[in-house]
């Protein structure tokens, strides 16, 4: 029989995960009870934000972080091309149009410089949201990018699905990844090959009483119960969606987060050990650019290669490192490229973004590795490449 794949990422599910969404089956609350208080209360306080609200996944907390906003069409919203689709998707659920900005080719991460090129390129619309991308794990630089947006009109939305754990330092201000220091909002997933696990998943945290407030109406068909009324009475101003996060998932949630601390000290030495044993396939092969603010606890293990100086396509690479056991993924096909957003905006120039696609290669990580398993990919990627 053939060794199993190495996957690029996938979830850990131990025996007291099971026994808390057992335990959950068997109380009185499958959804909308108190498991989803006691999850957002637990989250909020390890990321070290006021308020977080639990939603149906990574996709629903970007969608409701428009709403929260009153974002409304015809209205702008910036984006990083390097990012899964639902980030510059969320603004057009809403009907807001999507300015694309490039980001740093070493690093995939929204800069400074390139918030600046993409806020010439929004035109007489109003900004109002600038949603920059901690990518892998590492985190946006937030106060500069926070100061642009202000600047212009606008707040920061964190797309932080990626970075659950992360911690940063600018200056000497110890931050996590999640406390809204800086911007409006956080966004996270709990997808199988993120960080923590709740099969589907997502959670907002804010600062703002108020956005909380307007996230947990938003996320329940936008229904109200007025004080004073009737216990049966609700109403409705306007229409929100079923964004609900089940009891069940978040008790699978609140068990995987007391794990965070043993996740993220394995995904950090897995990444260390990558560090070391990819460094001899340098420059054909390059590690990510990790900014200096930003300790991450990795989500993506994040390789640059030079296929063309290695002889060989992508292509040929996955194809090979699969035979060898080994899983991979590209993160991500830059959003602008996409034939909806061609036909809707044109083709885009965005250098950055596509110097990072053409070099990027996702392998393997995840808390279940084993040591061997980094020597037995950099040893499948050398023979690939013919280092």
């Amino acid at each position: 029989m053939a060794d199993p794949i190495l996957p690029y990422g996938r979830q850990t599910i131990e025996d007291d995960d099971i026994a808390a969404v057992v335990a959950a089956l068997k109380a009185d609350f499958l959804t909308t009870g108190p498991t989803v208080a006691a999850f957002e209360n637990a989250f909020a306080e390890t990321v070290g934000a006021r308020h977080a609200v639990a939603c149906a996944n990574g996709t629903a907390a970007l969608h409701l972080a428009m709403l929260a906003l009153e974002v409304q069409a015809g209205e702008a919203v910036i984006a990083p091309s390097i990012t899964f689709l639902a980030t510059a998707n969320c603004a057009r659920y809403v009907g807001a149009e999507v300015v694309f900005a490039d980001v740093d080719p070493m690093s995939g991460l929204m800069t400074p410089e390139t918030l600046a090129d993409a806020l010439t390129r929004v035109g007489d619309r109003r900004l109002r949201a600038v949603l920059p991308v901690h990518l892998r794990g590492d985190a946006a630089d937030l106060p500069a990018l926070s100061a642009l947006a202000a600047e212009a009109g606008a707040v920061l939305v964190e797309d932080a699905p990626h970075a659950l754990g992360t911690t940063m330092a600018f200056g000497n201000v110890a931050e996590r990844v999640g406390d809204a220091r800086h911007s409006a909002m956080a966004t996270f997933s709990f997808h199988p090959v993120k960080t923590i696990a709740t099969g589907e998943g997502g959670m907002v945290t804010t600062n703002d009483a108020g956005l909380a407030d307007r996230l947990r109406t938003m996320r329940s068909h936008g229904m109200v119960r007025p004080a004073g009324s009737d216990p049966w009475w609700y109403e409705m101003p306007e229409p929100g969606f079923n964004y609900r996060l089940p009891d069940i998932l978040c008790a699978l949630g609140l068990s995987q987060l007391a794990k965070l601390d043993r996740f993220a000290a394995r995904r950090r030495a897995l990444a260390k050990a990558y560090e070391a044993a990819l460094a001899p396939l340098a420059p054909i092969v390059r590690v990510a650019t990790r900014p200096a603010w930003s300790d991450p606890v990795l989500h993506l293990m994040c390789v640059l290669i030079d296929f063309a100086a290695a002889g060989v396509t992508r292509r040929e690479v996955v194809e090979r490192l699969r035979e060898r056991g080994v899983g991979t993924q590209v993160h991500y096909i830059p959003v602008h490229r996409q034939p909806y957003y061609r036909a809707r905006y044109g083709d885009l120039s965005l250098p950055g973004a596509e110097a990072w696609y053409d070099r990027c290669l996702s392998l393997p990580l995840y808390p279940a590795m084993a040591d061997a398993d980094v020597g037995k990919v950099a040893e499948a990627l050398k023979a690939v490449l013919g280092a």
